[in-house]
């Protein structure tokens, strides 16, 4: 039976005395896998990805990034400051590489490859060169990993800083110099600019550094961690306190995790209930080494005090809560669940349980790959309707209201093509002119109408009625103006043509 055991021989990396690793300086990157890893994990991640049609928080990257650099700068003191990095790269990106599915995702499939060199590197430097190979090929086949490496939002880049922030921190303790410590502190700052959740990986790393500290009394590693940390978090700071001013418009509708939010956390950090139970099964393997124990309990800490700190704070009036947001632990547990495999005996064994591991994602890998992957409701399908039929002039009415949030509109015009320009019939204010990244609507509905000859509904689709779940009074204001000449029902969605009657 296949049993996890301590090496006999140390590993290659084990730090020898004086902050040196056997056989080589520590400052030396140690072999081709982290390379291999992150072209790996990179044509993993680029299979199909521009497939899924994007979701709305996509289209919310895409709506903002494709606007000039003063509107957006404008629109981020009112709402999402917080993405305010991720939207001024990718806007810069776009003007260089257009707007389609595959190009908003590019920039995330890259950071999450360089998430996987960094992965790997951590994996060399507290285990071995084994776990390190079934890290690199663990990471680059995991679900969750080419999720995210196929949606236009921040969440890879803050998978790389917190992941490029750990091996920094692990080389930095070894000779804690300012030298060390700079590049580390460049990490810390990008991941708040990123993602402000993210920053909970400081907690983590403090406990290391304090563990470290405890055992070899080195007062400047204390000091210089401190200084550096402090010194990161100014540029944050800012972005702190105005992401706090927006956060009910941002994420006021998650709700205070219960206990068994802990397992539906757990399935979206892997992207898949199966490869979720078979990580957990082996990720704490490495905690009954007597030499694994100290790295493995590091690691336990990066992946699992970020978790519960967002737990604990989201039992507050705001929830921090949800998979996506804590995506930057999904590293640590990958680089325990490879060492654990990596310590099975036979060594056959550890090969089988990897390629297991890996085939289990595959039916997750296929699905979030499909044209409907993401998203109920097919835009590109509503917009084809819409160009065929298009008339210059034509008037467009999503359904928004309550249900804004779905922009449902914007899953229209982002498939519509150049020579279609809709008149967005009850908007008082474009979101443009607002600032925001939904318009100002008709408090009138009635007065809106103007003499638009025709109006292209977009409802949800699921009944026969063309107005449905349109706010009452847009609908009263449309039945009383206009008469239904064709509706077609496409996935999800209601598309109707409507004509004036008077």
């Amino acid at each position: 039976m296949p049993t996890a055991t301590q090496p006999s021989p140390a590993p290659a990396d084990t730090p020898a005395p004086g902050g040196r690793r056997a056989g080589h300086p520590s400052r030396r990157i140690p072999g081709p896998d982290w390379l291999w890893a992150t072209l790996l994990t990179l044509a993993v991640g680029v299979v199909k990805i521009g497939s899924a049609q994007p979701w709305r928080d996509e289209l919310a990257s895409w709506y903002a990034a494709s606007r000039s650099t003063g509107e957006l700068i404008d629109m981020l003191g009112h709402v999402d400051a917080v993405s305010g990095l991720y939207y001024l790269l990718l806007h810069g990106w776009i003007s260089l590489f257009g707007d389609s599915e595959a190009a908003l995702r590019l920039p995330s499939a890259l950071a999450m490859a360089g998430a996987a060199a960094f992965a790997v590197l951590t994996a060399r430097k507290l285990f071995d060169r084994r776990t390190a190979v079934f890290t690199g090929l663990l990471f680059a086949f995991l679900p969750s990993v080419s999720r995210y490496a196929q949606e236009a939002r921040s969440y890879a880049f803050a998978v790389l800083a917190v992941t490029a922030a750990t091996w920094l921190l692990l080389r930095a303790l070894e000779r804690p110099t300012p030298r060390r410590w700079a590049p580390y502190g460049l990490a810390v700052a990008l991941a708040g600019l990123f993602h402000m959740v993210s920053l909970l990986f400081l907690l983590p790393h403090a406990l290391i550094v304090l563990l470290r500290w405890r055992r070899d009394r080195r007062g400047r590693t204390l000091a210089g961690y401190a200084v550096t940390v402090a010194v990161a978090l100014l540029p944050v700071v800012p972005l702190v306190l105005l992401g706090r001013q927006q956060v009910g418009r941002q994420i006021g509708w998650l709700k205070a995790p219960h206990l068994r939010s802990l397992a539906d956390l757990w399935n979206g950090l892997f992207g898949s209930p199966l490869v979720a139970l078979a990580v957990a099964a082996v990720a704490l393997l490495p905690l009954a080494w007597s030499r694994g124990r100290r790295p493995a309990g590091e690691l336990v800490l990066i992946g699992a005090v970020p978790v519960a700190a967002a737990w604990v704070v989201s039992q507050g009036s705001t929830s921090y809560f949800i998979d996506r947001y804590l995506l930057f632990t999904m590293p640590a547990w990958v680089v325990l669940a490879a060492a654990g495999l990596a310590a099975l005996r036979p060594r056959q064994a550890g090969v089988a349980g990897l390629a297991a591991l890996i085939l289990l994602g595959v039916p997750d890998q296929r699905q979030m790959r499909t044209t409907g992957g993401r998203v109920g409701a097919d835009g590109q399908a509503a917009a084809d309707v819409i160009a065929k039929g298009y008339r210059p002039g034509d008037g467009f009415v999503p359904v928004r209201g309550e249900d804004r949030v779905y922009m449902i509109d914007l899953q229209v015009e982002y498939f519509l093509p150049p020579r279609v320009r809709l008149r967005d019939v009850f908007a008082e204010r474009s979101a443009v002119a607002a600032d925001d990244l939904f318009p100002v609507e008709c408090p009138q509905p009635a007065q809106c109408l103007g003499t638009t000859a025709r109006v292209w509904v977009v409802t949800w689709g699921g009944t026969q009625d063309p107005y449905n779940k349109l706010p009452e009074a847009q609908a009263e204001a449309l039945r009383s103006h206009y008469k239904v000449v064709e509706s077609k029902k496409v996935r999800g969605l209601r598309v109707s043509l409507l004509e004036r009657t008077k």
